[in-house]
């Protein structure tokens, strides 16, 4: 599948979260933060454009209702930060700490999360298009109520991950591990699943396979 990747222009100024904090319309765009710390911090409604963020922590902070587009986040921590009610539009985040994020009740197109750990990870009534999970460890995430159009989990670790009232329709999760899925036989039709994975889901299901 392929996903629209981020537009960053090849010129970008340095800027800090800070230099936003006390604006009445916080954005930023077409900058550069590296090596920044902006923790157990709250900014609500942060605009956020054409931007490349490295090495930075985010840990804790509430930056629900963010509007982000063509961003690229690079080994980060956004451990327990609270991006609910977000739009998130071309973004991609690469070697980055997300366990605990919220991003319940987002809008997440053309997003990629890559070798990133997001687990217990929440997206609640959450709407994901063209989505790439790429070796990203997904342990215990919610995906409760979720819309999911050409998602794919290629590599991941799911498990004890949550697809309650979820369709996985079209959804490939073949390539990906887990022990244990929270997901009803009806949300399950129509996903692609290994033939590992089918015996996996008979078992959860109750099924006694003979030879």
């Amino acid at each position: 599948m392929k996903i629209d990747f981020p537009r960053i222009s090849p010129e970008l100024s340095l800027r800090n979260f800070n230099d936003i904090f006390y604006e009445e319309d916080p954005i930023l765009e077409m900058c550069k933060i590296e090596g920044s710390a902006f923790e157990n911090e709250a900014l609500d409604r942060v605009r956020l454009y054409n931007s490349v963020i490295k090495n930075c922590k985010f840990t804790n902070t509430d930056f629900s209702n963010i509007d982000m587009t063509d961003v690229c986040f690079e080994n980060c921590d956004l451990s327990n930060v609270n991006l609910s009610k977000s739009s998130v539009h071309r973004v991609e985040f690469k070697n980055s700490k997300l366990i605990g994020v919220n991003f319940v009740e987002s809008s997440i197109g053309n997003v990629k999360f890559e070798n990133s750990i997001l687990n217990l990870a929440g997206f609640g009534n959450s709407k994901l298009e063209k989505v790439i999970f790429e070796e990203a460890s997904l342990k215990s995430a919610d995906f409760y109520d979720c819309k999911l159009k050409k998602v794919e989990f290629q590599k991941c670790n799911l498990d004890g991950a949550n697809f309650d009232q979820t369709s996985l329709k079209g959804i490939d999760i073949s390539s990906s591990a887990f022990d244990t899925l929270t997901v009803s036989i009806e949300s399950l039709k129509g996903c692609k699943v290994s033939s590992y994975q089918a015996i996996q889901f008979a078992t959860l299901m109750g099924l006694i396979i003979k030879d």
